[in-house]
């Protein structure tokens, strides 16, 4: 049963996300090109992680007792920035500066350079195995923090990612929270053709691991499996496998064939944000 309360919260969500993506295309905008699509993609995920799940203070990003976000798929930044924007960990104005020199905001994540980046990104695959550490770490300080990690499905590919899963069950890390982006979408092509995951649930949970699959454009379905992961009581890391459409809210992008790295031309900025707006009317329409 869905309460007001629910509905309050989902609602609230619904405009983080939305903000989400229109700070990723504002921003893209800046540079004229960029992984536009796998932000808008990974929007709902992140408004549900930084607009309610995670334990954070904006102020202090560096606050010892906060959770952890590690951005393993590091060309994802600019929906982490957007995020980070959203939360109050960086200033909206800087959106402005994104991949230019001198920049807290490059085009791939840095840690030294940016507030609320936990890890640097490039070399894909290694943001699971950081988690480990830090999980341990963690465990050994006698924190209650959790410990959340994105990456793509293109990075199941990574043997790194396979040690990490069965290391992260060996010590009952129960402190994990892994969030896998399925797009089926990478550099070379299809993820499920470059290298065939399924069945991922079956795979994930023979290596002890708690798992939950959902639509990750269905902010409900994303609010029940964070509460799911976070609340559950067995002594092992959780995984939540998100199945996402790449350039979600922006209909022209979401129909593009090829869009792991797009290039938009300058008119399309404008009308990529008149699209997120009319869709979020069409949205609000229709639960009226």
């Amino acid at each position: 049963m869905v309460t007001s309360s629910d509905s309050g919260r989902h609602a609230h969500l619904a405009q983080c996300a939305k903000r989400i993506r229109r700070n990723a295309l504002r921003m893209g905008e800046v540079q004229g090109q960029g992984y536009i699509a796998q932000a808008l993609d990974i929007a709902d995920v992140l408004a549900v992680a930084y607009c309610d799940a995670l334990k954070l203070m904006p102020e202090d990003p560096e606050w010892e007792g906060r959770d952890r976000f590690l951005l393993s798929n590091g060309h994802y930044a600019i929906a982490l920035y957007a995020a980070l924007i959203e939360a109050g960990v960086i200033p909206e104005a800087e959106l402005e500066t994104y991949g230019s020199d001198d920049s807290r905001l490059p085009m791939s994540g840095m840690a030294s350079y940016t507030p609320g980046m936990e890890m640097s990104g490039g070399s894909l695959g290694q943001g699971l195995t950081i988690a480990v550490g830090r999980c341990l770490g963690l465990k050994r300080k006698g924190s209650d923090a959790f410990v959340y990690t994105l990456f793509s499905d293109g990075e199941l590919d990574e043997g790194a990612v396979w040690e990490a899963l069965m290391s992260a069950a060996h010590w009952k890390l129960d402190n994990l929270i892994g969030i896998v982006d399925v797009n089926n979408q990478q550099a070379d092509g299809p993820s499920a053709q470059v290298m065939s995951f399924e069945p991922l649930v079956e795979k994930l949970q023979a290596f002890g691991w708690y798992v939950q699959r959902v639509d990750g454009n269905d902010l409900a379905a994303v609010v029940s499996a964070f509460d799911a992961a976070r609340a559950h009581s067995g002594s092992c890391p959780r995984m939540i496998v998100c199945d996402t459409k790449m350039g979600c809210g922006v209909p022209f992008l979401e129909a593009r064939e090829k869009n792991h790295f797009i290039r938009v031309e300058p008119h399309e900025w404008q009308l990529a944000l008149e699209a997120l707006e009319a869709s979020d009317a069409h949205d609000a329409g229709s639960r009226t």
